[in-house]
């Protein structure tokens, strides 16, 4: 069940009250899911279930997206803006440095969190920053095009393209290797909230001078880079490796920009062997997940 909750964050204009729509599961270490711009939480649903097995799971709605409202005024959509947002909900919810996972804008705020050690664990699938200049332009064009046509479809088109395995792929295809798979109701409500997104272009508007160059010291920290991802191309997952020396980086066979749904089991497994709660724990071998030296 979705629930939202209110709480000040300080900024330089003074305190602000930032609402945040998540869904919370299971029990255990806590696991924070940060889903990518223009999506919702539900992004998650294909692996929260496995997870909340083992984990205590809060998917949330990033501010400006899903249900959750847009940043009050003053409080930018930048990685200084956010990631003190998003300190501010973990202290709300009573959760200490949780292990964060994030995909593509959630992963780049996942590792910001890192590095400023507000967090356990960093998990992140195709993150945001690691970019060309070129790479840049063609993800940004490709996502403006995606919410250009979420915003321009009738509902009742959208409907009846979701309903079909081709139509799924037009709607969803730069971001999934296998849009057939997605549910039709699925598509249908995150064409909706793409359109709905209120945070949309302030986000991309602020992504346009992000590059992550920063090492992650002290936070162990899993990059995941789908071999398919047709948004974010999979040797940006090299550069990440390049920039965070120390991280671990596994390559998703097969899996497009947004893995959850493309193979909820192995997304699944990576996350719950980077957030293993017992120290010493091995991680799986890169046998079993693939370790990406060609991306």
């Amino acid at each position: 069940m979705i629930e939202t909750i209110s709480y000040p964050v300080e900024t330089p204009t003074g305190r602000r009250t930032v609402e945040v729509a998540y869904e919370r599961s299971g029990g255990g270490e806590p696991v924070v899911l940060l889903h990518g711009i223009g999506h919702h939480l539900q992004a998650w649903h294909p692996v929260s279930e496995i997870l909340a097995v083992e984990r205590d799971v809060i998917a949330v709605d990033l501010p400006g997206f899903g249900a959750s409202p847009a940043l009050p005024d003053g409080v930018p959509y930048d990685l200084a803006g956010v990631a003190p947002a998003l300190d501010g909900l973990f202290t709300a919810l009573g959760v200490d440095r949780p292990h964060v996972v994030g995909n593509s804008l959630g992963g780049l705020l996942a590792l910001e969190l890192g590095r400023l050690r507000l967090v356990r664990t960093v998990t992140a699938l195709s993150p945001g920053g690691f970019w060309s200049p070129a790479e840049r332009r063609y993800a940004f064009g490709v996502l403006l095009g995606m919410r250009r046509g979420a915003q321009v479809l009738p509902d009742p088109v959208v409907a009846r393209l979701a309903r079909t395995a081709v139509g799924r792929a037009a709607l969803v295809s730069p971001i999934y290797a296998r849009p057939g798979r997605r549910s039709p109701e699925a598509v249908v409500a995150e064409t909706k909230a793409l359109r709905t997104a209120t945070g949309f272009a302030a986000t991309l508007a602020a992504g346009r001078s992000v590059v992550f160059r920063d090492d992650v010291p002290d936070v162990p920290v899993t990059i995941g880079w789908g071999s398919a991802d047709r948004l974010l191309l999979p040797r940006q997952g090299l550069r990440a490796k390049r920039a965070i020396p120390g991280a671990r980086l596994v390559r998703l066979p097969g899996c497009g920009h947004v893995p959850m749904n493309d193979d909820p089991a192995l997304v699944a497994r990576i996350i719950l062997d980077a957030t293993r709660p017992v120290p010493g724990d091995a991680p799986a071998t890169a046998e079993a997940v693939g370790v990406d030296s060609d991306a």
